[in-house]
């Protein structure tokens, strides 16, 4: 597929959606009503809510974690939360980590086909080479932040890591290595709502300092190894 034919694919899938949504009555209303549900913080609605569509209940919330990619004020960590409460630790977890695997694989997939090039239109030659370097040489354990914060952006980080080219072997693993102890913490206190929300920030702000520390390390030790220019 071309890159033209692959905006234009693209283009038409989202298209479509809004268009479906604004055409057909029982979908619009499906997906209020789902929006509804997710925000009542009522955990026995919830639950009965995804336990009503049975067996496509885990494919709901998989899907409502890859379009979250195309919906920014959707928070990531929502559907994991929900998934808990409709299918308990063990399948609240697998579905977290299945959904977060496809939402990232689609992601990466965009940026590959929007390509380096646009990513350099965008912020500019300079600032995308800086950024190539820092995918290149700390890519893995950043994506693996992202993934195991949940205030940082996990769409941004899949795409840009598919429009720099990043191995998509590495990139997943990298991903699988950040979502699934957030998805094991989410499924651990999901039923305590403080203690999940104390418990995010807790993550987030530990995996922030790590990386920072791990990045600061890298970086005295490369300086070290440089020869040092006799004056």
């Amino acid at each position: 597929m071309t890159k033209k034919a692959s905006y234009i694919f693209s283009g038409f899938i989202i298209s479509g959606v809004i268009i479906v949504y604004f055409t057909v009555p029982q979908f619009s209303n499906f997906i209020n009503e789902t929006w509804q549900v997710l925000w009542s913080e009522d955990e026995e609605k919830i639950r009965k809510y995804f336990e009503s569509f049975g067996f496509w209940g885990p494919v709901a919330i998989v899907s409502l974690i890859i379009l979250q990619i195309f919906l920014v004020i959707f928070p990531s960590w929502l559907p994991m939360i929900v998934a808990v409460l409709a299918y308990g630790f063990i399948g609240g977890v697998l579905t977290s980590v299945i959904g977060v695997f496809l939402a990232s694989t689609v992601g990466y997939l965009l940026g590959k086909m929007l390509g380096e090039e646009n990513l350099e239109k965008i912020l500019g030659k300079k600032k995308s080479k800086k950024i190539d370097f820092w995918v290149e040489k700390y890519g893995f354990w950043a994506i693996a932040l992202f993934r195991l914060s949940p205030f940082l952006s996990n769409d941004a980080i899949s795409i840009i890591a598919g429009m720099l080219c990043m191995g998509y072997r590495k990139f997943i693993l990298a991903t699988l290595t950040g979502i699934i102890p957030l998805a094991l913490a989410i499924g651990y206190f999901a039923e305590d709502p403080d203690t999940l929300k104390n418990g995010l920030y807790w993550i987030g702000g530990a995996g922030i300092i790590g990386y920072g520390i791990y990045i600061w390390i890298d970086y005295q030790n490369r300086n070290t190894a440089q020869p040092k220019k006799w004056e």
